[in-house]
């Protein structure tokens, strides 16, 4: 075949391919772009809130010691469930019961101090009487300084039983003082719960906390009879969220169930969270106490729990699939953000048709439509980048569902 011949084959074929493409464009133009789409229709949303934090007993006492001293008696272990009154444990009462015992000596002979001024006093009283009696009598036979020493013997030995008296009140109250402490070696519940915390073993030694020390944390007990999860909330959803709301909440420890829960108690100081470095600002949440209304039976605190908190509600609201909302600019607006203008392509006769939407709450998977739709429209509701570049008024065509559904 000659140079020139071969030439003219290759130039004819590059033409056949060029008009192919270009029959293959056309063709595809003319049928339109693929989409998927959905028919608008009335269905019930749900607004939530999503959190997370973990769980707690509505009620916990960590308790710690009044005395010191070495446990030589402990009757729980970590998870044991006790009753109000039950004895924890017990600390070795040897210290205080000698204690005790100084204080009821110290009582007694307070008192065998009173009998004495007692006596004295009664002692200076009848002398006073007697010389009463004599200058009754002859006034020449008490002097007047005699009368006088002893009126003063008689104000001395009042001011000592009075001292004496007090005397005995303090001892008393340093008895009744060794005797609480006494008490307080037996260490009792102060509530019925589970022991969830145990920090102390039998034989170690207590320590009574100080203004700059604390004392040593035996143990806590929390009622798991009412459970709370402690949520963080963010501060821009935190006005959404009111007393009384409906959640669901997921513990990571039993994956795949959800609790009910209400919302208990919106915290009014914030929680702020260092979201960076130095000086990079930080987040601020507020914290949001849910109660959970049907708690699994084995429970811990502290689990890590996700809640959803309903917020909005509507049961037969106009819905169209998050997806399918876009943003177009308003064509009497101008280039900023501001100008742009929140809407769907609805289909109709093949062609796509950019119809703004006023919306309303925002569900899992649809979002509210106020205005601009009516049941029944079909809208473009994918592929996501199909409906990015979509233009109003293109033709489109529907994509096949395969047998499957999918």
């Amino acid at each position: 075949m000659s140079r020139s011949r071969k030439v003219l084959l290759g130039t004819v074929t590059l033409i056949l391919v060029g008009i192919a493409a270009a029959v293959s464009y056309a063709y595809s133009q003319d049928r339109g772009a693929e989409v998927r789409v959905t028919e608008v229709a009335e269905r019930e949303l749900i607004s939530t809130i999503t959190a997370t934090g973990s769980v707690r007993a509505r009620r916990q006492v960590s308790i710690s010691s009044d005395v010191q001293g070495r446990v030589i008696q402990l009757n729980v272990d970590e998870g044991d469930e006790v009753e109000r009154d039950d004895i924890l444990m017990v600390i070795d009462p040897s210290r205080l019961q000698a204690q005790l015992a100084r204080a009821r000596a110290n009582l007694s002979q307070a008192q065998a101090q009173v009998a004495q001024q007692r006596a004295g006093h009664l002692q200076a009283q009848r002398e006073l009487e007697r010389l009463e009696a004599l200058r009754e009598r002859d006034p020449g036979l008490v002097s007047q300084q005699a009368f006088q020493e002893a009126e003063t013997q008689l104000e001395v030995q009042r001011s000592l039983l009075e001292s004496a008296q007090h005397g005995v009140e303090q001892a008393r109250a340093g008895v009744e003082e060794a005797e609480d402490d006494l008490l307080r070696t037996t260490i009792r519940a102060p509530i019925s719960g589970r022991i969830t915390r145990l920090d102390i073993e039998e034989g170690e030694t207590v320590v009574v906390g100080t203004m700059n020390n604390p004392g040593s944390l035996l143990m806590t007990i929390s009622d798991l009879s009412v459970v709370e999860a402690v949520l963080a909330v963010d501060e821009t959803d935190v006005p959404r969220v009111s007393v009384g709301d409906s959640a669901m909440v997921e513990l990571d420890a039993f994956p795949g169930n959800s609790y009910a829960a209400q919302v208990a108690k919106i915290g009014s100081s914030a929680i702020r969270n260092q979201t960076g470095g130095t000086g990079q600002g930080s987040s601020v949440d507020y914290e949001v106490i849910l109660t959970l209304l049907d708690p699994p039976g084995a429970l811990w605190p502290d689990l890590s729990a996700t809640a959803d908190i309903v917020v909005e509600a509507r049961t037969n609201a106009l819905a169209a699939p998050i997806i399918a909302v876009t943003t177009r600019r308003d064509q009497n607006g101008g280039d900023d953000d501001e100008a742009r203008r929140e809407g769907v392509f609805v289909v109709r006769d093949g062609t796509a048709h950019f119809t703004p939407v006023e919306l309303g709450i925002t569900g899992r998977e649809h979002f509210e439509v106020l205005s601009g739709l009516s049941a029944g429209d079909t809208v473009v509701s994918g592929p996501f980048q199909q409906i990015q570049e979509l233009q109003d008024g293109q033709s489109v065509r529907v994509m096949s569902v395969p047998s499957d559904g999918r």
